[in-house]
């Protein structure tokens, strides 16, 4: 009996899922399932699968198991997870809003604080609410600077190269303990049902950012839609489409990012104070929070129970780097992290006092990581960290620990939070547009140029339920997806 055999039945034993005497031979590949690989030319050694039965259902299947791969954003599963466990469902970030000097019959004679602690989902809206709060407070005049303390995150982290040398995707989009909207411009397109135009509705509206109003309309099929348009970004403040828009596209949305932190949350902040009728004078700088600085309002995040479902459902890399960050700096590591690590990570800094909180670094995070590994008797020797999300061409896990790690949360007080954030194949998510066992599994998906992955929960149609794992690694990968959806199918219908 292979190690996820052994651990899976340990695991479950301990949970009161199954008897002791409970043991089951893994079974051959289903045929349906072999023949989607083989015609996507994926050789059998770039593809790890396991089916683990949370019951005593009739299905086990183990494949290349304990094979470190790629997991894409299945990763997330483990950052969120360990989050739910150590910080628990209600945690919640803080931004604070602070003054130089106090405010005197709505006037501020200083600069305007915003302090971060990495709040990974401060959208647009909640953005909004907390200048109104602000406003309704009095405040109207600031005379000085809007001033960002981002101290909460190392400076390491807000920079670096991304996964393929694209600034102006989302995803790539780099953690920020001041993360407005994820730093990121929606551009819809809107054809006009009786104009030769397609109207661009820029969301949000950023202050000095001066979008076209409309593209010109053809008559085309939609093809590549963006290529067509040939946007020119090279001038982030005034982007220009010298294309046209095939009217039979319908309405279409671009996300992209453009502009540098600081300006983003800048351009933000004017136009949503001038709407509010209040004015700032000065500009844009970074700087640490003063022990004199005068505490004037407060945002509270979503709580942690919520923050998971947009990570895990609509995999947002940046949310989960953010909340990958946080486990360093809301918990005390307490193992070094491991020698397989040493060329992923920048190395840790000294030990500080507990009384001096530190900047977040991934290395923090990932002795915690592996310090909460160890203390749930969950081992993972061939894991690989480096940001948590999976959006990483050097994250590493095996099917047999990611299947390990699914047990043991459908045994925790925390499942229905976990499962609940999970996409629902054929409802939400990103499985919403793939039918395979519809409304019955809940599978969080990874992407990547050549990889695909899936891990989650499958509910069988004769009422058991399962644990599934599948990870391709490979240049054909993005042409297997098919030999996922057989597998979830072939367990929703023979489970």
């Amino acid at each position: 009996m292979s190690i996820i055999w052994r651990l899976a039945r340990h695991l479950l034993v301990l949970a009161g899922l199954v008897p002791a005497s409970f043991a089951a031979a893994p079974i051959e590949l289903p045929p349906a399932v072999l023949g989607a690989l083989e015609r996507a030319q994926v050789p059998a050694a770039n593809s790890a699968i396991v089916v683990v039965p949370l019951d005593a259902g009739p299905l086990q299947l183990s494949r290349n198991e304990n094979v470190p791969m790629n997991p894409a954003s299945t990763m997330k599963l483990l950052t969120t997870y360990a989050a739910l466990q150590t910080l628990g469902p209600d945690y919640r970030w803080r931004t604070q809003i602070l003054a130089s000097r106090r405010p005197i019959a709505g006037r501020i004679d200083g600069d305007l604080i915003v302090r971060g602690s990495g709040d990974p989902s401060l959208v647009i809206e909640r953005w909004w609410l907390l200048l109104q709060r602000l406003r309704a407070l009095g405040v109207r005049d600031i005379q000085g600077d809007l001033v960002l303390d981002r101290s909460a995150y190392a400076q390491a982290q807000l920079m670096g190269p991304t996964l393929d040398g694209n600034d102006l995707r989302p995803y790539n989009v780099p953690p920020d303990a001041l993360l407005i909207n994820f730093k990121t411009l929606s551009l819809e397109f809107v054809p006009d049902p009786a104009g030769p135009v397609a109207h661009i509705i820029a969301t949000p509206q950023l202050e000095g950012v001066h979008i076209p109003a409309q593209v010109p309309l053809t008559d085309g099929p939609c093809a590549d839609w963006k290529d067509q348009l040939r946007a020119d970004f090279s001038r982030p403040h005034s982007p220009r489409f010298d294309g046209s828009f095939a009217r039979a596209c319908g309405i279409k949305t671009w996300h992209v990012s453009l502009l540098s932190p600081n300006e983003y949350v800048l351009a933000t902040f004017r136009s949503l104070w001038k709407a509010a009728g209040g004015t700032l004078r000065g500009g844009v700088r970074e700087a640490v929070v003063g022990p004199n600085a005068v505490a004037l309002i407060e945002h509270e995040s979503a709580p942690l129970s919520e923050v998971i479902r947009d990570i895990n459902k609509n995999s947002n890399n940046v949310m989960a780097r953010q909340l990958f960050l946080t486990l360093g700096t809301a918990l005390q590591p307490q193992d070094a992290p491991a020698p397989g690590d040493a060329g992923t990570i920048e190395a840790p800094q000294a030990a500080t006092s507990q009384a001096e909180p530190q900047p977040a670094d991934t290395v923090r995070s990932i002795r915690v990581m592996r310090s909460w590994l160890d203390q749930q008797g969950l081992r993972m020797p061939e894991l690989v960290l480096q940001n948590g999300s999976g959006l990483s061409r050097q994250e590493r896990i095996s099917a047999a620990s990611l299947a390990q790690l699914l047990v043991h949360a459908w045994g925790s007080s925390q499942m229905p939070n976990f499962v609940a954030s999970l996409p629902l194949a054929g409802v939400d998510g990103t499985m919403k547009k793939r039918p395979a066992a519809s409304g019955a599994a809940y599978v969080k998906t990874g992407y990547l140029s050549d990889v695909r992955a899936l891990a989650g929960y499958v509910f069988s149609a004769s009422g058991h339920r399962y644990v599934v794992v599948a990870l391709i690694n490979d240049a054909h990968a993005p042409a297997a997806q098919a030999a996922h959806d057989e597998l979830l199918d072939w367990i929703w219908r023979e489970g």
